[in-house]
C-alpha cells in the first residue's frame, strides 16, 4: 500500500513538472514572437506612414481610410502566399486606382488612395510584417466584420483572437524606449490631424482645409501635448504660421533628415537625454495630400485664401516625399 502511494506521488510529481515545463517553454515561445514581432521595421513603418489615415483607434463613422487590420483580411486570401501578397499591396501603393484595388466597398467611401512616394523596400517590409503578424484591430471591428457576411478577422479562430489579444497586452505593458514613446506621441498627434484634415478636405474641399488648419490644428496639437502629459510642436525651416519657425538646434536635424530622404534611406529619430527630460525630433514629410497646400500647383483660389490668412508664409513649392518640417516633442522621463 505504502509502495503504491509512493509511486503515485512520483507520477503526480513527473506530470506536475512537465506541465509546467511546457507552460514555460510556451511562454518563452510567446515571449520570443513578441520580441521578434517588436523588433520587425515593418511595424514602425506602418505605424509612421499608414496610421495617419488607416488608424486602428479611429471610431467606424469618423474614420477617413479602413483600418490595416481591414487591409489584410482582403488581401490574404485563401492559399495565398507571402510573395503574391506582398506584390498585391505594392501594386496598388504604387498605382492606386479603383480597378487594382481588392477593396470595392472601401474605394466606395473613402475614395482611391492619395498617390505617395516612399523609399525603396518600405512597402516591401511593411506588407511582410501585415502578412506574418496579427496587428492592431478597432473595438468595431468583429461586430462590422460579422455585417459584412464575416469576412476577414472574423473568421479568426478563437487561440488565433485569445493569442492576438495576450499579444497586444504585452505590447502595452512592455517597456518602451524613448524613441519609442516620441514616435507614439508624434503619430498619434499626426493620426488627429490627419484624420480631422482629410475629413475636411473630403467633405468641403481644400479650400475648407485651409482655414481649418488657420484655426484648429494649434488647438489640436495643443490638446494631444495635454493628453500625452508632453510638449509636442511642428517646427519648419520653411514655416506657414511664424510661430513654427525652427530654432538653430530644428534647424540643423532638418538639414540631417533631408539628406537622410534624399539618399533614400529611413530617417532615424534622434533623442537627447538631460538628468530629467527627454528631447525627441522626427521628420514630417509630404505626401500627395500635403502638395494640394504645399507644392508646386496650388490652386489659384487655395494660395489667395493661404496668403490672406499667411502673409508670411514660406511653406510651398514641395514635392512628394521631401521634409517639410519635423516634430520637437519634449517629455520628463
Amino acid at each position: 500500500m505504502i509502495r503504491n502511494i509512493f509511486l503515485l506521488t512520483i507520477i503526480l510529481a513527473v506530470v506536475s513538472s512537465c506541465k509546467n515545463e511546457k507552460q514555460e517553454g510556451q511562454d518563452y515561445v510567446n515571449s520570443a514572437t513578441i520580441d521578434k514581432q517588436q523588433n520587425h521595421p515593418g511595424k514602425k513603418l506602418m505605424e509612421v506612414n499608414c496610421y495617419v489615415c488607416h488608424s486602428p483607434t479611429a471610431n467606424h463613422d469618423e474614420r477617413i481610410a479602413p483600418p490595416m487590420a481591414a487591409i489584410k483580411n482582403h488581401y490574404l486570401s485563401e492559399g495565398i502566399t507571402k510573395a503574391d501578397f506582398i506584390r498585391d499591396i505594392e501594386s496598388y501603393v504604387k498605382n492606386p486606382t479603383e480597378a487594382n484595388s481588392k477593396m470595392p466597398g472601401a474605394v466606395r467611401r473613402f475614395g482611391v488612395m492619395p498617390k505617395a512616394q516612399y523609399p525603396e523596400n518600405t512597402i516591401t517590409q511593411i506588407a511582410d510584417y501585415i502578412f506574418d503578424y496579427d496587428i492592431d484591430q478597432p473595438e468595431w471591428f468583429d461586430d462590422h466584420v460579422k455585417e459584412q457576411g464575416g469576412k476577414g478577422l472574423g473568421n479568426m479562430n478563437r487561440s488565433g483572437k485569445q493569442n492576438m489579444k495576450k499579444q497586444q497586452a504585452f505590447l502595452r505593458d512592455s517597456a518602451m524606449s524613448y524613441e519609442e514613446i516620441g514616435l507614439k506621441y508624434a503619430m498619434s498627434t499626426q493620426a488627429e490631424l490627419g484624420k480631422n484634415l482629410m475629413g475636411t478636405i473630403q467633405k468641403k474641399g481644400t479650400l475648407a482645409a485651409v482655414e481649418f488648419c488657420n484655426v484648429a490644428a494649434y488647438p489640436l496639437t495643443d490638446s494631444m501635448s495635454v493628453v500625452q502629459n508632453a510638449n509636442i510642436k511642428r517646427v519648419s525651416d520653411k514655416p506657414r504660421n511664424p510661430n513654427n519657425q525652427a530654432n538653430n538646434q530644428e534647424l540643423k536635424y532638418i538639414a540631417q533628415f533631408k539628406a537622410s530622404v534624399a539618399a533614400k534611406k529611413e530617417p532615424k529619430a534622434i533623442v537627447e537625454e538631460t538628468d530629467d527630460t527627454v528631447q525627441f525630433y522626427y521628420p514630417i514629410s509630404t505626401n500627395t495630400m500635403c502638395l494640394q497646400c504645399h507644392g508646386k500647383n496650388i490652386e489659384p483660389e487655395v494660395y489667395k485664401s493661404i496668403k490672406a490668412l499667411y502673409p508670411m508664409d514660406e511653406a510651398i513649392g514641395y514635392m512628394e516625399n521631401e521634409v517639410r518640417g519635423i516634430w520637437s516633442i519634449s517629455f520628463d522621463k
